[in-house]
């Protein structure tokens, strides 16, 4: 097994470790740093493929924006040491199913994919390649999932405004029950 084997073997099973652990901690800031290193092995991923700037992106945009927007809305609520309240089991298996059925839903899309070479000659990934590419509305263009991403910050938005939100509400509520 070579080195390289070894590295991308070491930074997938981190990254795996780090998810498992985001989503099970019951402490809301651990679960951000959690995903924080989630996400700088996942960049680490992408550079060990070469993809230089994808990772950059990985870093600035998940790193640097909705992980940093999380923790300073935990910072602002001032819950970065409370602990989440335990699921209820109905909520643990339905996500439990969420899971297997996504698990098995790209299982299912990686099977019936064909990998195969194409007649094309490689195109390297220079920045003005890939920025092609990312916006290109015809086949084989991501400017769908590009979208998608945009929308996904988005809800990564409201999701911290909500956390903000629900402190001030129960703040409001033990002042009135104090009078």
């Amino acid at each position: 097994m070579s080195g390289s084997t070894i590295i991308f073997y070491l930074l997938a099973a981190a990254s795996v470790v780090f998810a498992l652990l985001s989503v099970t901690t019951r402490q809301l800031f651990r679960a951000a740093i959690y995903l924080l290193f989630t996400l700088i092995c996942i960049a680490g991923i992408y550079f060990w493929l070469q993809y230089e700037f994808i990772a950059a992106v990985q870093i600035v945009v998940y790193v640097g924006g909705i992980v940093v927007l999380i923790i300073f809305s935990i910072f602002l609520t001032q819950q970065a040491g409370e602990k989440l309240a335990k699921q209820k089991t109905d909520r643990q298996l339905l996500a439990a199913l969420a899971v297997f059925a996504g698990f098995i839903i790209t299982v299912l899309q990686i099977s019936r994919q064909t990998f195969f070479q194409t007649d094309k000659t490689p195109v390297p990934p220079t920045m003005e390649n890939i920025g092609q590419q990312m916006l290109s509305v015809k086949e084989g263009g991501y400017a769908l999932p590009f979208e998608v991403i945009s929308i996904l910050l988005l809800a990564a938005l409201v999701g911290c405004i909500v956390i903000a939100l629900k402190e001030k509400k129960t703040s409001t509520q033990s002042i009135k029950k104090e009078n």
